[in-house]
Formats: C-alpha cells, structure tokens, sequence
C-alpha cells in the first residue's frame, strides 16, 4: 500500500510540474495549487494509511491553507522558495478544490475495491 502511494506522489509531482510547464498562466497556476494540496493529502495518507478519506482531505486542505496564511507573516528567507513568499486569497479556493478531488477519488478506489472483493472466490482453505 505504502509503495503505491509513493508512486501516486511521484506522479502527481511530475503532473503538477508537467501541467504547470505546458499550461502556464493563471490556468497553470490553479492546477498547480491543486497538486500542491494532493501531494499533500497523498503524504498524509502515507503517514497514516488506514485514516478516513475525510480526515486525510481535512488535514491536507488545513496545511495547505496553513502554508498560505504563513505567507502573511515575516517568514524566513530560504523558506519562500518552498512555501511561496505573496498571499493569494483565490489559492485558497483551488487548495479545496484539490482535497475535494483528491476525497472523491480516494472514495472511488474504495469503492472500486471493495466491488473487487465481492467479485473473488472465497480463499479461505476447504475444511474438508
């Protein structure tokens, strides 16, 4: 489970720099702040994989909103490369709209997999 949600963030790095160089522009700029959220949720479900999908989007949207609102505050100068260094009150509304995709497909693959297991034969051993 964990190495597949390496691989996701591995992924989802590359998509969001990938989107951010093809796209560019504001269009750019909202997709990569909904990438920052889902690395984010994707780390919080690493460190806490049996978690429920909600409280995973909860914390990822929290710290993401958390990094922004740091940006108000005199933050240390070799943290802007990391963190950003201007506020942007719309970056807000795009860290949500991560966490909520990032909760509705996390809510799928559960879905998809619990269909899996109805459709697998019983493994337990024959008593016989």
């Amino acid at each position: 489970m964990r190495f597949r949600i390496l691989l996701l963030i591995a992924g989802t790095v590359a998509a969001g720099l990938g989107t951010f160089a093809v796209v560019g522009g504001l269009a750019g700029d909202v997709l990569r702040d909904a990438f920052y959220t889902a690395v984010v949720y994707l780390l919080v479900l690493l460190a806490a994989p049996r978690a429920r999908p909600v409280a995973v989007a909860g914390i990822a949207l929290g710290v993401s909103w958390a990094v922004e609102f740091l940006q108000l505050t005199r933050i240390p100068p070799a943290l802007p490369i990391v963190l950003g260094s201007t506020f942007n009150p719309p970056d807000l509304l795009w860290y949500a709209a991560g966490a909520a995709f990032c909760l509705l497909t996390h809510g799928q693959y559960g879905r998809a997999r619990k269909a899996v297991r109805r459709l697998r034969p019983n493994r337990r051993p024959d008593p016989s």
